[in-house]
């Protein structure tokens, strides 16, 4: 690393546009030498400077050209130059190749040992070009998964107009097909979705790209955009490994399959195509319950919501509804409260759609429509089996919901989800239902409406400066102390993805107390069980949420985006 009056002229430079204080400038610089680095990433990393405008005073001082790597085609870059150790090694990247000169994509002006070796090892003259490192750590994290590389391949491959054995469905992701490019860039969008932990895969076709996206922390993320004359054979290789029909393109289909890790470890996808304008879209879950730790202390709970919570399932009987929307973390938050109780004393069982959570003790069944195995079908059989614990997996229709409420009232503990907002409107909706008061009032002892907000990554968190209004419009109580309210923001490391690591919930647990049932009873609507639920202390979910934020774990932005703005 070399550092010296160029340094300083960034330092300089920073200062006289009035980007940061002298003050703060030379803290910077300090900090850098103490940290052996460069100005240039202590101040990325401060985050007290926007990204844009610092580099560009980067690219100004260094005399080195500015790129924007979200604007360049990475399909055309070389890729026999240096192999993928010597780019992960040294953080850089070839772009382009002109003549004898290779233009080098690098992520800081002062580091000049990637020049160096990339001179040495490919004999090639460099031009060095300066770009985003946090896009440019991405990039090259993509290129070593190897998303990009079995991208290559089917750019390369061009006589691929049919697989072999279509009409056989595979078992598992290694088959007869397995050294096909299109084959291998599947398996390696499934293989990378399971490293870096992504809930949803979702592929989706337009007039001049493939789009192909990640769900990671419940936010998506563009990974990959193979050439659209591939949509087909993508398509077609999930359908199959997923028996579907593929020579059905006009109706939506859903199916699964399943990928075996190891002899103890097996992954679930579920697979749904949807016919669009420029070809069938694709989604796929991902199902990896070896990933869920199911503790109730794990979930997220303010210490008083984990006691309330506690104490219903506790309970030999009654009824406990979860509600959100779908991916809002309600199944793992019932299996939590059912691996508590899993004991050889108790008979549990659940009815899923599908099941997402494998748990030995519990007898799991999957609904069957097809073959009229029902939430409601299945219940009435479980009523039959002497059980002491029932989990049905949601709530659709008062069918199921008569039969869920009468187990509740004879001696059995049910546990439900139901898609709805928040508390008050569960009940609004079971109602809506059919159910009669009096069996709500009477057979539901806990509502929880809950959301999962993505975690602030511990290694980069940093401060983050709000005004006083924004913070009092976002919910935090007006006075002279909301001035001292220490907020963090998302910084950006190759730890985690943009700031953030993980995920966690925020909780709105309102218990069926004495009060709210007679309001239930007398069909008092809610806006006026809203009001009770505040009067007896009860969280909004943006109250929670804020207390997640005042405890550094999440933004206020990540909140603001969950609850709305």
């Amino acid at each position: 690393m070399v550092r010296g009056t160029s340094l300083m002229g960034l330092a300089k430079r920073i200062a006289e546009k009035g980007l940061l204080s002298k003050k703060r400038v030379q803290e910077t610089l300090e900090t850098a030498q103490n940290n052996k680095r460069s100005f240039l990433r202590e101040a990325l990393e401060a985050g007290e400077i926007d990204h844009a405008q610092l580099l560009q005073c980067a690219s100004e001082d260094s005399g080195l050209p500015l790129l924007d790597l979200k604007a360049f085609d990475l399909s055309k870059r070389p890729k026999d130059l240096v192999d993928r150790r010597f780019i992960e090694t040294h953080g850089v990247l070839p772009l382009y190749k002109r003549g004898t000169k290779v233009f080098l994509a690098v992520p800081d002006p002062a580091d000049v040992g990637g020049l160096d070796a990339f001179k040495f090892q490919s004999g090639f003259g460099v031009e060095a070009i300066l770009v985003d490192p946090n896009i440019l750590s991405k990039i090259i994290r993509d290129i070593l998964s190897g998303i990009s590389s079995e991208l290559a391949d089917l750019d390369q491959d061009s006589n691929l107009d049919t697989f072999a054995g279509q009409s056989n469905a595979a078992d598992s992701l290694e088959d007869a097909e397995a050294d096909t490019p299109v084959v291998r860039f599947v398996n390696k969008i499934f293989m990378d979705a399971i490293s870096q932990k992504a809930s949803d895969i979702h592929i989706e076709p337009y007039e001049e790209k493939l789009r192909i996206r990640y769900r990671l922390d419940g936010v998506l993320h563009e990974i990959a955009n193979p050439p659209p004359s591939l949509t087909s054979r993508i398509t077609a290789r999930i359908k199959i490994l997923a028996r579907l029909d593929i020579a059905e393109r006009r109706v939506p289909q859903d199916g699964r399959m399943k990928l075996a890790l190891s002899k103890n470890h097996e992954i679930d996808f579920r697979v749904s195509t949807l016919p669009t304008q420029f070809g069938e879209k694709v989604v796929i879950r991902v199902l990896d319950s070896s990933g869920a730790e199911l503790s109730l202390k794990a979930l997220g709970l303010e210490e008083d919501q984990f006691k309330l919570y506690e104490e219903a399932i506790s309970k030999p009987y009654g009824m406990i509804l979860v509600t959100g929307p779908t991916g809002s973390g309600k199944t793992v938050s019932l299996y939590s409260a059912l691996s508590t109780l899993n004991s050889p004393e108790v008979n549990i069982s659940s009815v899923e759609d599908p099941i997402e959570i494998n748990v030995p003790g519990i007898n799991q069944v999957a609904i069957n429509e097809r073959a009229d195995l029902t939430f409601a079908v299945a219940l009435r059989a479980f009523l039959r089996q002497d059980p002491d614990i029932v989990m049905v997996g949601e709530i659709r229709d008062l069918e199921t919901a008569d039969i869920a409420v009468k187990a509740s009232q004879t001696g059995h503990l049910v546990l439900s989800t139901l898609h709805t907002n928040d508390a008050p409107s569960t009940v609004v909706r079971l109602l809506n239902m059919g159910v009669e008061p009096f069996n709500v009032a009477s057979s539901v002892h806990l509502i929880m409406a809950q959301r999962l907000v993505r975690k602030l990554c511990s290694q980069c968190r940093q401060p983050a400066k709000h005004p006083d209004e924004a913070l009092i419009r976002a919910g935090f109580s007006p006075g002279p102390e909301i001035g001292e309210i220490k907020i963090y923001g998302p910084g950006g490391c190759d730890e985690c993805t943009g700031g953030y690591k993980g995920r966690t919930g925020i909780f709105q647990v309102m218990p069926v107390t004495e009060a709210i049932s007679t309001m239930i009873l007398r069909d008092a609507g809610q806006d006026a069980i809203e009001k009770q639920m505040t009067l007896e202390g009860v969280l909004s979910l943006r109250q929670a949420g804020l207390k997640k934020v005042r405890a550094g774990i999440t933004s206020l932005e990540e909140v603001l985006r969950v609850t709305g703005s």
